[in-house]
């Protein structure tokens, strides 16, 4: 590829598909998420990072070497992988006295990073630790909040947003019963954060619909809020802003109800009741042949005698 005057032409045919891939669409690709370790970590965080990993295979990438770098202080070395492997999602861990077993969850917006959110691992089982049947890689997952701080708490409802941005997969237009089989479980709870994965079973209920278990299968996390770095307003705002194309245009005469039903409005043109036509009796009929015409002929005499 050459660049010219700030613009990249390619020379290749492979070139030119690797551009297209990279450039803007109306439906973006599937958000890939890159997954690093800082350098210093415990057995903890990297455990924690190669399970998080087999949850988001494939669209994913593990980095295996040590990445020197601060999130909270200096994020060009993200804003750099992130442009390397076009994704749009991040997991950084780390350790150290100060913040042990840290996690921090963060997205980026046209290759910048918009926010990102500090967790540290209280207590943690991995997957090869809970001896359960796993779901099929690259299952979508049902995600689950609960707890009134995803609500109310600005910081929690960022969280709630970000996590749901990190784990909800590609957008599919319509889900088989038997493939949502993995559930992904949030709680907030007196200042913690409880992270729990279950495999749903489908049992006999002896009805048409099924009994649904939840299996656990890990991992499990139990994390603690730390530092967040939030964007302002209105970049948050830019940053969910759709293309005008993807908008659904407005139907006028059409409105719903809180219910959901759909109700139309029609505007007819105003009717001359003369010309209505009503419902045909045989008594209104006309008369045909001389039985007509002899009952006129009566109607008329009786019309003269009444007159004179």
């Amino acid at each position: 590829m050459k660049q010219k005057e700030g613009v990249i032409k390619p020379k290749t045919k492979r070139a030119k598909r690797f551009l297209d891939n990279r450039a803007p669409k109306l439906t973006e690709n599937v958000k890939n998420v890159m997954i690093m370790k800082g350098g210093n970590t415990s057995m903890t965080v990297t455990q924690a990072l190669k399970d998080i990993y087999a949850l988001k295979k494939p669209s994913a990438v593990l980095y295996k070497k040590k990445n020197i770098t601060r999130p909270f202080e200096d994020s060009s070395s993200l804003e750099f992988f992130s442009k390397k492997t076009d994704s749009s999602l991040f997991l950084f861990g780390s350790h150290n006295k100060k913040r042990p077993n840290n996690l921090i969850f963060g997205r980026l917006f046209d290759f910048h990073v918009l926010d990102m959110i500090e967790l540290g691992i209280e207590k943690y089982n991995s997957l090869s630790a809970i001896k359960n049947s796993k779901c099929p890689e690259g299952t979508k997952p049902m995600l689950v909040f609960a707890g009134e701080a995803f609500d109310h708490d600005d910081d929690h409802k960022r969280l709630k947003s970000l996590l749901t941005d990190f784990f909800r997969g590609p957008v599919v237009p319509s889900v088989r019963l038997a493939g949502l089989e993995h559930v992904l479980h949030f709680t907030a709870l007196e200042g913690k954060i409880y992270m729990r994965s279950y495999r749903s079973l489908l049992k006999k209920s002896g009805c048409r619909t099924p009994r649904i278990e939840l299996e656990e299968i890990g991992p499990s996390f139990d994390f603690v809020l730390r530092r967040t770095h939030l964007a302002s307003d209105d970049l948050y705002k830019t940053a969910h802003r759709q293309p005008k194309a993807l908008k659904p245009k407005k139907k006028k005469n059409i409105s719903h109800d809180t219910f959901g039903t759909k109700f139309g409005r029609l505007h007819m043109q105003k009717q001359d009741l003369a010309k209505l036509q009503t419902r045909k009796m045989k008594g209104l009929r006309k008369r045909r042949g001389p039985a007509a015409a002899a009952e006129g002929e009566t109607s008329l005499k009786t019309a003269k005698v009444e007159v004179e």
